[in-house]
């Protein structure tokens, strides 16, 4: 840094520089930027380990006269969220259009917290049907936004948008609830599967909430699923293996979402004596066309087996992927071949239900 340049920790990991522009004007900021990327980035040796760190930048020229402390802070912090955002050890200038989506953003955010208040999140159903008998054995909670202005958004921009927001223990209590009170008017043979966040997990009194639940809808806890992704245990394993046994003793089961998207989830069986497992829907989508696709599919049944799990099959959508799965000895399978997600009054629980495909 130069010698009248300011620099300041601003709290935890995150820090200020106040330069001065000169002749070189904006380049000379990009220049610094770079110098300040590959510095940090240079690995350190600490007590005999090396250490890597990583920098996200975030710049903002001041314009003098035309910007207040508040604003110049509030555009510096977007450009850096936009670093952060884009793959971290990079930077990014601001500009207006940042503004303008943090801006939209928070309103959604608002219009959100507002559907949540007043019940506007529609919960849609999707059945899970035995592979052999096709009769359906679980329905799995999935929650809709449909936004006055904008139309359906999809989960997975507003379930993020609810984590950023701080409103995903509300969101997801609130969809848990109309769950179970949907699934306790349905045969007792019939599951209830609800996808829950990391974050919640993260929640102390996560275990409360559930048995909260269970009792004040008279939902059977062994007729309620947790699904997770492997996210819930990466961050802290600890922590998440104590609530997952927690419910575990409550009689709820417990799925491991999207099996084999991820790094480590081999080792995630091991850990945690999951009930069920989901293959991803990546490896449906190719599994007629692609040798690949079809031994990971074969290979994870057979892995289930050994482990006493369930399997589930994602994304099932053609005849072809039922016939193909079938051979791998799949045990459930859930997808559009044998229902689109709907409201819980557009199916009939009044009989034994027999799903039949069609070729």
């Amino acid at each position: 840094m130069r010698g009248s340049d300011l620099v300041a920790r601003l709290g935890g990991d995150e820090f200020a520089i106040v330069r001065g522009m000169d002749q070189t004007g904006t380049a000379g900021l990009l220049t610094l930027a770079e110098r300040l990327l590959a510095g940090i980035r240079a690995p350190y040796v600490i007590e005999g380990h090396q250490i890597a760190i990583g920098l996200s930048i975030g710049i903002k020229v001041v314009q003098p006269g035309l910007d207040d402390l508040q604003q110049i802070m509030r555009h510096a912090d977007l450009a850096l969220y936009r670093a952060k955002s884009e793959g971290r050890n990079c930077f990014r200038l601001f500009e207006i259009e940042m503004e303008e989506q943090h801006q939209s953003r928070r309103q959604l955010a608002l219009d959100l917290q507002g559907a949540i208040d007043c019940n506007g999140l529609p919960v849609h159903y999707q059945p899970i049907v035995d592979a052999v008998t096709l009769e359906i054995r679980t329905m799995e909670a999935l929650v809709r936004w449909p936004h006055a202005v904008q139309g359906m958004i999809s989960p997975v921009v507003f379930v993020a948008l609810a984590e950023e927001a701080g409103m995903i223990h509300q969101l997801g209590e609130w969809v848990l609830t109309r769950a179970c009170l949907d699934a306790a008017s349905w045969p007792e043979h019939i599951k209830i599967a609800v996808n829950v966040s990391a974050i919640q997990i993260g929640q102390a009194s996560f275990t409360n909430v559930v048995a909260r639940t269970l009792t004040t809808t008279g939902l059977a806890p062994e007729r309620l699923v947790l699904e997770i992704t492997e996210s819930v245990l990466l961050s802290d394993s600890d922590h998440a293996l104590t609530i997952l046994h927690e419910l575990r003793s409550l009689g709820v089961s417990i799925v491991l979402d999207d099996f084999g998207t991820g790094y480590s989830a081999l080792s995630y069986l091991k850990m945690f004596p999951f009930d069920e497992i989901k293959i991803d829907k990546s490896f449906i989508d190719d599994i007629a066309v692609h040798r690949g696709c079809a031994a990971i599919v074969a290979a994870t049944t057979m892995l289930a087996r050994a482990f006493d799990m369930i399997t589930t099959a994602e994304g099932v959508e053609t005849r072809e992927q039922y016939e193909f799965l079938r051979t791998a000895a799949v045990s459930q399978m859930q997808g559009y071949l044998f229902g689109k997600p709907a409201p819980a009054e557009s199916w009939d629980f009044s009989s034994k239900l027999r799903l039949a495909v069609s070729a």
